[in-house]
């Protein structure tokens, strides 16, 4: 009997995400950061603009009051810093210190190279069409 393609893609998507985060946790594991550590560093870095806490909350997949535990510890640490939202006083905007930005380069380096290992098994038109076939279904779930 043969699988349906539609049925194995979810489980696959997650699966490689996990591994994909687990692999690029050990790489960088010897900067001292945790997994979700580098994730808010790298999803604060990407932003165009400064996001308040919920909105990071979302973004990385944990509940509110975890993600205040996190950053309390990451700005004890130098990483982050919270300032009052200029849009809603009551909300604070979650922003990178100058100490991140410098790791956040050391980061990428990283996962570039990681990348750059990953893909060396996936010719560039398959992965072209992977990658606008995810956004495709990525735009169809947001809307149903």
């Amino acid at each position: 009997m043969k699988t349906d393609p539609r049925e194995k893609l979810g489980p696959l998507i997650n699966d490689l995400s996990r591994v994909w985060r687990a692999r690029l946790d050990q790489r960088l594991r010897p900067l001292g950061l945790s997994q979700v550590q580098w994730r808010v560093l790298l999803l604060l870095a990407r932003m165009d603009r400064p996001l308040v806490q919920r909105e990071l909350a979302e973004l990385i997949g944990i509940e509110d009051p975890t993600l205040v535990k996190l950053l309390d510890r990451m700005a004890r640490s130098g990483w982050v810093e919270r300032r009052p939202s200029t849009r809603d006083k009551r909300c604070k905007t979650v922003h990178l210190t100058p100490k991140a930005r410098r790791m956040v380069q050391v980061i990428r380096r990283v996962t570039r190279a990681f990348r750059k290992q990953l893909f060396q098994a996936v010719p560039a038109a398959d992965l072209k069409r992977c990658t606008g076939t995810l956004e495709t279904l990525l735009g169809r779930a947001g809307e149903l």
